[in-house]
């Protein structure tokens, strides 16, 4: 759970809803072929998805709170050929406007790491 206090009370955002959020955010750009696990705990659930039980499919994205503000990590594989540093830009610029404008909540950065490339 985030939770973040404002002037009118606190708001508290579930986990679940974040990551699908911004996994559904992430693979709608251009050029993202799929999300990669990204700890170990991703990496057993990707082996075993009888685990998850109607858990949203988080692989490839991790959420931080720092000082009252989100730092996102992902993890994408992106297709061959495309510009990549444009990509990376777009992912970036998409991910914090849709968090920022669906939750109210700041962003601080968000790192995007390219492990792959696919043809």
């Amino acid at each position: 759970m985030i939770r973040v206090k404002n002037h009118v009370g606190e708001i508290t955002i579930s986990q679940d809803y974040l990551m699908a959020l911004i996994s559904s955010t992430v693979t709608n750009c251009f050029g993202v072929v799929h999300m990669n696990v990204s700890s170990p705990r991703q990496t057993l659930a990707a082996a075993m998805p009888f685990l998850k039980k109607g858990k949203t499919d988080d692989r490839g994205v991790a959420v931080r709170v720092g000082k009252d503000k989100l730092i996102v990590e992902l993890h994408i594989t992106v297709m061959y050929g495309v510009n990549v540093g444009a990509v990376v830009k777009s992912i970036m610029n998409k991910v914090r406007y849709t968090v920022e404008e669906s939750t109210g909540i700041s962003v601080e950065k968000v790192d995007v790491y390219v492990e792959s490339l696919k043809v």
